[in-house]
């Protein structure tokens, strides 16, 4: 890919996060709802979301993965990030993941953000899968992927491991060709 691309729905703009978005990124990494479900713990220092960004770009520029920052079309502020992780381009398959600041969850922000990934994932990178793993007890994951078209597939017992504790997965997945 030569350069990021930038995604646009009704309300909001997918875009490539830049260094000065480390704040935002902090603010939403640092609240324990946010990173509940997430594989990694709250951020207690600016300089986490600093290296979290560069990590994203080193993965975009070497086609393991791609993550938009989601700012509302009137602000250029982030207020969450979704893209793809585990991407395989042999097997045309990639895992989808997300977070948004608290203040904007159950308005649709994301999923109107989703559907725009999920059509560019589908179309441009030529997906033929995108998977998602979320915990069990994970209820707004759940009802957004069902919403999403996504099928569940099934349980993964103690898929990874958070603060000392083995965590289960529900796997859910959709295809191309429904």
């Amino acid at each position: 890919m030569n350069s990021f691309p930038i995604l646009e729905t009704e309300r909001l703009r997918l875009r490539e996060l830049q260094h000065e978005d480390a704040e935002e990124l902090y603010l939403n990494f640092s609240k324990d709802e946010v990173t509940e479900y997430y594989d990694l713990d709250s951020f207690t220092k600016r300089t986490q979301a600093e290296s979290l960004i560069k990590m994203w770009k080193e993965k975009y520029l070497t086609g393991q993965s791609i993550r938009w920052g989601i700012a509302l079309k009137n602000e250029e502020r982030i207020i969450g990030t979704c893209g793809f992780h585990n991407w395989s381009k042999k097997h045309a398959r990639a895992e989808i993941g997300y977070e948004l600041s608290p203040q904007h969850w159950r308005n649709g922000i994301m999923t109107e953000a989703l559907r725009s990934v999920i059509g560019y994932g589908f179309g441009e990178l030529e997906l033929n899968r995108i998977g998602a793993l979320i915990a069990p007890d994970n209820t707004g994951s759940r009802r957004l992927l069902k919403k999403l078209e996504f099928n569940e597939e099934g349980r993964l017992n103690e898929y990874y491991c958070k603060k000392e504790k083995f965590i289960d997965v529900i796997c859910f997945s959709r295809l191309q060709r429904k």
